[in-house]
């Protein structure tokens, strides 16, 4: 297998539209976010969030009940697994922006190069010189509020069939079996897109009972059969996949919420969850 080359820096491709620009607004945003939410007694160790990945005035604060749990809390690598939003990255099963750095206004977070070559030894990453893809960019800011310090393993996912996010699941638990230090799984969702808000209701709560259940099958099932959405259903399987071969004993979602109920319009809605799988 060719060595693959990580160089150069990924700017940030929303920063100023999808959330804040300047690092001052930015970590004030965020932080305001996180002192509305209360850190709550969870029994087990966290080592996965699902966050919602639309622009913060929309999802922020729904975000912030999963990152709150975190804040302040020490991990060594960060695995960021995400949907792609782009038909020209489909041409992989999942993809890496070949780069050193993730960038935003709060700084530079350096990538796990060694966990990314390992981990392709194991299961094809295609790879990217360049992507503009949001899903997984919107999550880094709260991190770096959140966590003092870690390294980004960054995963965009364009095969979210129940088999390939099985395969990559088991493929980041032996990868990070063999890894010293302390890894969080991060998955980027939102739920259903566009419906009445009764409906989205409906679907939403669908896809809150199978996480909760920890029901990984059903879930994958019911996505397939249109009984819930969600972009990212295969980025949340995948994480739920790793994290129970890792020990995982529950998934808790801790927030709901959807565009609706920030901006008042309920006809035609986007849903957003927050949740947490602990150990």
């Amino acid at each position: 297998m060719a060595v693959m080359e990580f160089r150069g820096v990924r700017e940030p491709a929303i920063a100023g539209t999808w959330y804040p620009g300047s690092p001052t607004a930015l970590r004030r945003t965020i932080e305001e976010y996180l002192s509305r939410v209360p850190a709550q007694a969870l029994p087990g160790e966290i080592i996965g969030l699902i966050a919602p990945h639309a622009g913060y005035m929309y999802s922020g604060q729904v975000a912030a009940y999963a990152y709150r749990q975190i804040k302040g809390r020490q991990y060594d690598r960060v695995i960021v697994v995400s949907p792609v939003h782009r038909a020209y990255i489909a041409r992989a099963q999942a993809v890496v922006t070949a780069v050193e750095y993730y960038r935003t206004p709060l700084g530079d977070i350096p990538v796990d190069v060694g966990f990314l070559r390992r981990l392709a030894e194991r299961i094809p990453l295609g790879l990217l010189r360049d992507d503009d893809e949001h899903s997984l960019e919107i999550q880094l800011p709260f991190l770096q509020v959140t966590l003092p310090s870690f390294h980004l393993v960054p995963i965009m996912m364009a095969d979210q069939s129940l088999l390939f996010c099985q395969d990559l699941g088991q493929a980041l638990a032996e990868a990070v079996r063999k890894e010293a230090g302390s890894t969080l799984f991060v998955a980027s969702t939102d739920l259903s897109h566009f419906y009445h808000d009764r409906t989205a209701r409906e679907l939403d709560q669908t896809f809150i009972r199978y996480v909760e259940a920890y029901d990984v099958p059903g879930l994958a099932y019911a996505v397939g059969q249109g009984k819930t959405e969600a972009c990212g259903a295969g980025p949340v399987i995948t994480v739920m996949t790793a994290c129970k071969l890792l020990g995982a004993r529950e998934a808790r979602i801790l927030h709901y919420a959807n565009s609706g109920d920030v901006t008042g319009d309920f006809s035609r809605v986007v849903g957003y969850a927050a949740g947490v799988i602990l150990r």
